[in-house]
């Protein structure tokens, strides 16, 4: 989706609506780049915004509301396998574990008996959209509650199914994340919030957050039935 969208000056309409795009560059009549601007997806550039390209002499990154990427909207994500059984979610930093507080939240505290930890299934799913991400949904081994994506700063709420969905479309994807590696740590990023991590603090609810104060990065604990 790296596309370029080239607009000439002088004959820009009022508002332009740009659609699956990262930059526009205004030219010249001439063919001459005068200047270049990342744009993120769905944004309206007015002429303000033109005006603005034009006398900015630095390339700037006009960042939205965080929205959910109208692009996945119409991807399927179909059940393949379950690829981890009864893990544990280690906090990297300061190696707390994630517990039940109710019915409905997670939150993160130091254990001397793991025992107490909440085990975990993960879920793999592949996209329609034919890519190289990893798609898995966290469910709580033994049940069919699975861990479901809020707003910002919201705790992450478990949701339960019927059965393991086989398909997942539309408000679904909430029960989504791209899983990404580094190493020992892991990085769970929301499908349907792709700019939000799983997070926590220390004793803290966990939640969805773009990074620090915020803790984001995870070890899995695996063997842990």
């Amino acid at each position: 989706m790296d596309q370029s969208v080239s607009l000439n000056i002088s004959e820009t309409s009022k508002t332009s609506k740009l659609t699956f795009k990262e930059s526009v560059v205004i030219v010249s009549t001439n063919g001459k780049v005068l200047k270049k601007r990342r744009l993120s997806l769905n944004q309206s550039i007015t002429d303000d915004d033109l005006e603005a390209i034009a006398n900015n002499i630095e390339e700037e990154i006009i960042k939205p509301k965080l929205a959910p990427f109208s692009f996945l909207s119409n991807a399927k994500y179909n059940f393949n396998k379950t690829r981890k059984h009864q893990f544990i979610l280690n906090v990297a930093l300061n190696h707390q574990s994630i517990i039940r507080t109710n019915d409905q939240h997670l939150m993160t505290t130091a254990l001397q008996n793991l025992d107490e930890a909440v085990k975990f299934d993960m879920d793999g799913y592949i996209s329609s959209k034919d890519d190289d991400k990893d798609y898995v949904a966290l469910r709580i081994s033994k049940t069919r509650l699975y861990m479901s994506a809020q707003d910002e700063n919201q705790p992450v709420l478990l949701k339960e199914m019927p059965e393991i969905p086989k398909t997942i479309t539309g408000s679904e994807t909430d029960l989504l994340f791209f899983w990404e590696t580094q190493g020992t740590k892991s990085y769970f990023r929301s499908v349907a919030h792709p700019d939000l991590l799983i997070a926590t603090m220390q004793d803290s609810l966990v939640c969805l957050a773009t990074g620090p104060p915020f803790i984001t990065d995870f070890q899995i604990l695996e063997n842990q039935a």
